[in-house]
């Protein structure tokens, strides 16, 4: 049965007649008459009895009318504060995130969120993979550098550059070089044998002499502010050392790094996803994704 023509039959009732409902509703005669058809037709009963210039509820209408009304109305009722209260973001949100970017920065950020959204509830899982958002049941996801994937949404909240870095220590290679100069290197596990670092304006290319192999990037920071050797760092981590002087920069590597918070859809996007992406992009206004400590 049609709950809209079960509504309009009992706007026409509660008035006496369709022109008066039409009036009060702002509906056209012709659609409340033919809904109130139609129902009876679902129903296979007559509910109104139709005269010139007066409508009496039958038998059945009178009853249909005496058990819906105040259903109907906690139906309203109900759909109103569904309405209402999806429009504030509540409930649990799960966000899944970067190792790194899960510890240095969403501890803090979480704070900051649920301070100004006390109904919604964060969970966070980081580790360096790329979870399926529907099929793991997240609501967000922050990448870098995401794939084009048709079946996410988002924005770009920040960007990073990675560096190639040491202590003052070390010894920066002088002029250009075109031949790659060796030196010690921090390296992570994904380096391989033979890999070489260039800075971007091809003043400076490197051959890495691998002397500690280490798994965190935060430990590879650790490692070369204490001599051990150069390392590719994102500039996120290291910048308070290099304005402290604790670290020098050889030169920019590569391209920017995108930092990016995804979403299955734009469509019907629930209040507490739009409300942290939002959030996320407010965080960083000038673009650029900086470790305050």
């Amino acid at each position: 049965m049609d709950l809209n023509a079960l509504e309009d039959f009992q706007l026409v009732a509660a008035h006496g007649g369709f022109g008066r409902a039409s009036r009060a509703s702002g509906r056209s005669k012709a659609t409340l008459s033919r809904r109130v058809a139609d129902l009876e037709e679902a129903l296979g009963i007559r509910l109104m009895e139709r005269g010139a210039r007066s409508l009496e509820l039958t038998e059945a209408g009178q009853l249909l009318l005496s058990r819906t009304e105040g259903p109907m109305f906690e139906v309203a009722e109900a759909v109103a504060a569904a309405r209402d209260g999806l429009a504030t973001p509540r409930g649990r949100l799960r966000i899944a995130a970067p190792l790194l970017f899960g510890q240095l920065a969403l501890g803090r950020l979480a704070a900051q969120f649920v301070a100004i959204y006390p109904e919604v509830q964060i969970e966070v899982a980081a580790e360096d993979r790329s979870v399926d958002l529907v099929d793991e049941h997240f609501d967000v996801a922050i990448r870098i550098n995401p794939r084009k994937d048709s079946s996410l949404v988002g924005r770009c909240f920040a960007k990073d550059r990675l560096v190639l870095a040491a202590a003052p220590s070390v010894d920066m290679p002088k002029g250009r070089r075109i031949k790659p100069v060796p030196v010690p290197a921090v390296v992570m596990p994904t380096y391989r044998d033979g890999d070489v670092w260039s800075v971007r304006d091809g003043r400076l290319t490197v051959e890495p002499q691998p002397v500690l192999r280490l798994s965190s990037l935060l430990t590879v920071r650790d490692a070369i502010a204490a001599g051990a050797g150069a390392a590719m760092l994102p500039q996120s981590i290291i910048g308070k050392l290099l304005e402290k002087g604790e670290l020098v920069t050889w030169g920019m590597v590569g391209d920017e790094v995108e930092l990016w918070v995804l979403h299955t859809s734009r469509r019907l996007q629930s209040p507490k996803v739009r409300a942290f992406v939002a959030f996320m992009c407010a965080q960083y206004p000038s673009g650029s994704f900086v470790i305050e400590s």
